[in-house]
């Protein structure tokens, strides 16, 4: 049930029967360079419409853009200001809530969201809400380890696959992965981690001083496929919209001062 389709008298009857609202947060940014920078919108948007296929939640529209000021150098990339971004999609949030939204199920496509999600989530529990984040390719680890994955990677690569083959460029794809180390002796093994002496670090750039096509992870690109998106995707779908019925039982506390 989509936020957008319905008449303002249909949105009140839904809040007196329901508290339940499910909303995606995504973001544009690079993802290598064989995949679309709207990855991180595009999975989330077709895991709504599985999800709209068993559920009756109400689904708000998504949040397209988020906080990527590591991948801002990559034209396409449009990076959000943390303040400003936690700022509007409070604003989003109090709106629901004053029509009857208390539980928010959020979907989130993008790690770099998750403190904003984090700080809603606290900011709305002051006003007796619950919010639950859904960070699908985590949640996908857990349902099938040899689904993890890293930034463009075979995961997310698959799940696009799933989402629509004609959006990967496999002629992009390239080789093994080849990361800039910081000096000879510390080896960079992540967007900030790197190793030295066999002890893990962070040390923080932008990704183009990381590496320059953009995604990062054990998971090669070359290994996806679009049975593996789309068994994937569907799994999250189901178990989204089974969660969100027990999420419903979820006993909410009561409204603190601010």
């Amino acid at each position: 049930m989509r936020l957008e389709h319905l008449t303002w008298p249909k949105v009140q009857a839904y809040f007196q029967e329901s508290d339940t609202v499910l909303i995606a947060i995504g973001s544009i940014e690079c993802h290598g360079r064989h995949m679309p920078v709207g990855t991180d919108t595009l999975i989330p948007n077709r895991l709504l419409e599985l999800i709209e296929e068993k559920s009756g939640v109400l689904i708000a529209p998504t949040i397209p853009y988020g906080v990527s000021p590591s991948l801002a150098p990559y034209p396409g990339t449009i990076d959000v200001d943390a303040e400003a971004f936690y700022q509007f999609c409070l604003q989003v949030f109090e709106s629901l809530y004053r029509h009857g939204a208390r539980r928010f199920v959020v979907l989130n496509g993008h790690g770099g969201n998750v403190k904003t999600i984090e700080r809603l989530g606290l900011a709305l529990e002051k006003k007796g809400c619950l919010v639950a984040m859904l960070n699908w390719w985590l949640m996908a680890w857990d349902m099938d380890p040899a689904w993890k994955g890293g930034h463009g990677g075979g995961e997310e690569t698959a799940a696009i696959l799933g989402v629509d083959p004609s959006l990967v460029d496999r002629s992009e794809i390239g080789g093994e992965l080849e990361l800039f180390d910081v000096t000879d002796r510390i080896k960079a093994t992540g967007f900030r981690s790197a190793s030295y002496r066999g002890v893990t670090v962070e040390i923080i750039r932008s990704t183009p001083r990381v590496t320059d096509s953009g995604w990062i992870g054990p998971d090669h690109p070359n290994t996806a496929t679009v049975e593996w998106g789309q068994r994937m995707l569907q799994t999250v779908a189901d178990y989204i919209a089974d969660f969100m019925e027990e999420f419903k039982k979820a006993e909410l506390q009561s409204k603190r001062g601010e």
